[in-house]
């Protein structure tokens, strides 16, 4: 009976999670229903899956509509039927231009409902009808169509469940109109009538029409879709080659040709792996999977492209003789199971990460290498502070009592009604589907048709995109590629070509000679002391701390460290509990006896994502099938799953029939639910730790290189500013920006680095362009006249330059140039200049003889570039008090002491009772760094003011070698007052300054 059935997938109207309708269907008794999201496909195969449970017949369709107004709905009679709607949805949805008409076109297998409007004309063929809502009922007496019902249906819309309901769907109005609630149009809003009703309640309202009834009985008898959600056999693109046994032929090609490349003098342990691996990858039909990896990257390196191919996917052999990855599996002993095995359905995890500035192309490659291809989407929902913002605005309130409602400080039962409403509304929202985004890297390439499946839209990227996320996808048996970005690869790879330009005469660097990076005396001193800053994934603050924990100077202790480091190894205690059992032979023991024997490598603790899989199989009974399912269940994908459920039942169940303890059972499970979804793969880890291996032996042996790829590649952990601090600690000069020296990005020119113009956050792109543009065809400045004659620049423009001392090649003082330029470039709107046969000579003005100080010139520093070029202590209005440093403390250990220090960042996480505690980092006068500890009720009283300079208070502790301050009491150090506006005769020589 019910032909137009919205979720909150119909976006910004829809109130209805896809399973709540179907439960809502099945309590009223309804055995079909169409699913019709407004111009909107996402919730479709979910809806199919989950019907069987609820005891529905899913049909699938798309109420199309041209904003609030509906045109037409458009029902499915098949699977051909929905592809034929999705072609037809994306249309609209890939130009934004086109709006849907009011005739609908004639479709194969598709039927088109039109809605009954008294008095309008309808042209209808064999596949079309009109629906009559409950309230045209007594207009369509007086209608032509009262004696043509054969061509009428019921037309009940669905939208919410209640009252709460319909006023929800009014404020998803109201946001998506921008309008106050009291102001929404009717035209935007659905019916308060537009709910579920019990199958005999809705016939007994078109009792009087029994063929309205008979005719919507058999649209609805005559449509049928199916889909296969069994994951058997993988819905991805079945062959590279149009053949599959093809296909296997060339993968065995592949892969012998790349034993030379990888292996001197392989061994009978090698090619007993590739048979393996090789007769499993053909069996689970995940040869082409693997090609397409393959091509993907033989494009990339063709093309001069830096990547490192990850994930669980590392762990293949196959995939190492192919070059999809660079780890050895051999060699790290990584376990296969975890790869693939015979009870796993989708195929491993390549992650491949390329340089930003790369991944574009391989993705527009991909695009039109493979014939049905499209980006996933993610679902963007609603964020509590966020709603409580819209719906603010929405219901009225001023801007402060918003503010007050999304701090959080208030009682609310002292709250007036609207805020209450406001704060109740926004919790009911939270988690509602808001906007379609896309994910990070996730690319399908299909056997099929992607519009078989849904519909896709055009974001600004310019490459179609899902309507449904990588978890339908994977149920529907459709797996991503991640082809993924990171700054990290454009670092090393810059580097190298500015090594290449800095140093002419020296022989390129080999950066992939791994096997040598791996035994070089300089990284291990890096790693040993944590001197990482800028190096990829071993720079962070955490990170130093654990690396000098673990006294870290090979390449498997940094395999073993980028695992250990995440955020769930950490709080099951087992990060501590590995670092005992590392630095001390002796806490060995205490690992249980089944935990030591499955992971003797990691002394019985559970450090990589495979972890988890030997635990559940061997510790745990759980056959590998179970055990993968509990690895990706704990992702977080499928906690609420009934079959991940059953598998934690399983494993307790047979923990008990083994005799084991239910405390060790319990403790083992949650050191498994604690971190199995943020853990890493072995092969995942190594593949990062090749690439830290990689920058660390850049930073060892071209720092300051390195440091001038790592500005022009947005940084990394920290912000610029510490990146130009650490070249500066490696010996580098640095300047700020000059107009002869200086490009969009940073430079080096031996020792000294020029900061780039794109530092300048006030200096228009257009401007830069034009700078560098004239520089190179007609060479270097010689003067502020010979500039302004040459570029085409507003007052504004060059104030900005000049302020920085851009142009200090004159020898003139910034300040009389300011001057000069004020009285030289007119007013008008810039244009470009033109080149004449004589050169007009400009009138020399006699200015005033202006002085700038050193303090002046920082000031301006900070302004235009966000942070000085000179110490940032020299801004202190007082003295230090203390003489501590940071290579003092050690000697004070356990004693309170008083140290000043610049701030770098901070970091905030939750207690276990959900207090707020901090994390610091800073810089002593001497640029060494100072770590220190806020617990919840010193970072209460004392909490961190922005940038500056804090004078901290807190007693020295050590552990494993780490210097840290717990924090007792903390101020933030006052400035000097900006001496570009303390002078009143100097404010009048700088107006605007």
């Amino acid at each position: 009976m019910y032909l137009n059935c919205h979720t909150y997938y119909s976006l910004r109207y829809g109130t209805i999670k896809p399973e709540d309708l179907l439960v809502l269907g099945n309590k009223h008794g309804i055995k079909r229903m169409v699913l019709t999201d407004i111009n909107n496909t996402s919730a479709c195969l979910d809806f199919v899956r989950l019907s069987g449970k609820h005891g529905i017949k899913p049909i699938l369709g798309v109420d199309f509509r041209d904003g609030a107004k509906q045109q037409f709905i458009m029902i499915a009679k098949s699977n051909i039927g929905f592809q034929n709607i999705n072609n037809y949805l994306s249309t609209f949805l890939h130009d934004s231009s086109l709006k849907i008409p009011d005739i609908a076109p004639d479709l194969e297998g598709v039927f088109v409902i039109y809605p009954y409007v008294h008095g309008k004309t309808y042209t209808l063929n064999t596949h079309s009808f009109i629906g009559v809502r409950p309230e045209n009922l007594n207009k369509l007496k007086f209608s032509e169509w009262h004696t043509k019902r054969e061509r009428l249906v019921i037309l009940q819309t669905v939208t919410f469940k209640n009252k709460k309901g319909f006023n929800t769907h009014r404020l998803l109005r109201a946001i998506a109109n921008n309008t106050l609630l009291s102001k929404l149009p009717k035209t935007e809003e659905g019916l308060e009538t537009d709910v579920i009703l019990s199958a005999k309640i809705l016939k007994d309202i078109y009792a009087d029409y029994p063929e309205l009834i008979a005719n919507t009985e058999r649209v609805l008898d005559s449509c049928h879709i199916d889909f296969d959600f069994s994951q058997e056999i993988p819905n991805n693109q079945n062959a590279y080659t149009n053949n599959e046994a093809l296909d296997y032929r060339l993968l065995e090609k592949l892969t012998y040709r790349g034993l030379s490349y990888r292996y001197k003098d392989p061994d009978d342990s090698i090619y007993s792996r590739i048979k393996k691996e090789l007769h499993i990858i053909k069996e689970k039909g995940f040869v082409s999977y693997f090609l397409i990896n393959w091509k993907i990257l033989k494009y990339a390196r063709s093309k001069g492209y830096f990547y490192v191919g990850r994930g669980s996917g590392a762990n293949s052999i196959i995939a190492y003789l192919l070059r999809i990855t660079d780890v050895d599996p051999v060699e790290l002993d990584l376990y296969f199971e975890r790869f693939i095995n015979l009870y796993r359905k989708n195929p491993p995890d390549f992650d491949i990460d390329f340089s930003w500035n790369d991944r574009d192309d391989i993705t527009e490659f991909i695009f039109k290498r493979f014939r049905h291809t499209a980006l996933i989407t993610v679902y963007n929902t609603f964020k509590f502070k966020a709603s409580v913002r819209e719906l603010g605005k929405v219901f009225g309130l001023p801007k402060s009592e918003i503010d007050v409602l999304t701090r959080g400080k208030y009682d609310f039962n002292s709250l007036d009604k609207l805020s209450q409403l406001v704060l109740i509304y926004s919790k009911y929202i939270q988690g509602f589907p808001n906007y379609l985004g896309i994910h990070a890297g996730g690319i399908l390439i299909s056997e099929k048709p992607i519009h078989y499946y849904c519909s896709t839209f055009m974001p600004p990227k310019g490459f179609a995109t899902t309507q449904f996320d990588m978890v339908v996808a994977e149920d529907i048996g459709l797996y991503k590629f991640d082809i993924l970005s990171q700054r990290g690869l454009g670092k090393i790879k810059d580097t190298v070509e500015i090594v290449k330009y800095n140093y002419p005469n020296k022989p390129a660097i080999d950066i992939h000679d791994i096997k040598r990076f791996k035994e070089d005396s300089r990284i291990k001193y890096l790693l040993k002391n944590a001197k990482a800053i800028g190096c990829f994934y071993v720079e962070s603050p955490a990170m130093r701390m654990l690396l000098k924990k673990l006294q870290v100077d090979n390449y498997l202790g940094l395999v073993a460290a980028s695992s250990v480091i995440r955020p769930g190894v950490a709080k099951s205690g087992m990060m501590r509990e590995y670092i005992l059992r590392y630095r001390n032979p002796d806490r060995r023991k205490d690992a249980h006896p089944v935990l030591q024997d499955i992971m003797p490598e990691t002394y019985g603790v559970m450090v990589y994502q495979e972890d988890v899989i030997k635990v559940a199989h061997y510790f745990g009974g759980l056959t590998l099938g179970e055990a993968d399912m509990l690895r990706r269940g704990m992702s977080g994908k499928f906690r609420s799953r009934e079959e991940f459920l059953k598998v934690k039942q399983q494993f307790f169940a047979n923990c008990k029939a083994d005799g084991k303890a239910d405390n060790l059972t319990k403790d083992i499970w949650r050191q498994i639910e604690s971190f199995a979804g943020y853990a890493f793969a072995k092969g995942h880890s190594a593949s990062y730790a090749v690439e830290s291996y990689q920058s660390l032996f850049l930073k060892a042996y071209y720092p300051l290189e390195y440091m001038v790829a790592t500005l022009n590649n947005g940084g990394g952990f920290y912000s610029a500013e510490l990146y130009v601090h650490e070249a500066r600690m490696h010996g580098a000069i640095i300047e700020a920006p000059c107009i002869n020296r200086s490009n969009h990005l940073t430079v080096i020119d031996g020792t000294t680095v020029y900061l780039g113009f794109g530092f300048l956050r006030a200096l228009e792109s257009n401007t830069i362009k034009r700078i560098i543009v004239e520089r190179s065809r007609r060479g270097p400045f010689i003067s502020l006249d010979d500039f302004i004659d040459r570029v085409p620049i507003s007052i504004e423009q060059v104030s900005v330059l000049i302020k920085v001392n851009a142009f200090r090649f004159t020898k003139v003082n910034k300040r009389e140039l300011l001057w000069e330029a004020r009285l030289k470039i007119s007013k008008i709107p810039i244009q470009e200049h033109e080149i004449t046969l004589f050169k007009t000579e400009r009138i020399n003005y006699e200015t005033p003889e202006l002085k700038s100080t050193d303090l002046e010139n920082a000031f301006d520093e900070f302004e235009l570039l966000g942070f000085p070029l000179c110490n940032p202590f020299d801004f202190l209005s007082k003295p230090l008090h203390s003489s501590l440093r940071a290579k003092d403390l050690p000697a004070y250990k356990d004693k309170i002491i008083t140290i000043e220090g610049y701030l770098v960042t901070t970091k905030n996480t939750a207690t276990s009772n959900k207090k707020i505690m901090f994390f610091g980092t800073f810089l002593d006068k001497n640029g060494d760094f100072i770590d220190t500890v806020h617990f919840p009720p010193i970072a209460a009283k004392f909490p961190f003011r922005g940038k500056g300079i804090y004078r901290v208070t807190g007693k020295v502790l050590e552990e494993f070698d780490c210097i840290n301050v717990e924090v007792i009491a903390m101020y933030r150090l006052a400035i000097i007052e900006d001496p570009r506006y303390s002078d009143p005769i100097l404010k009048l020589y700088l107006p605007n300054a």
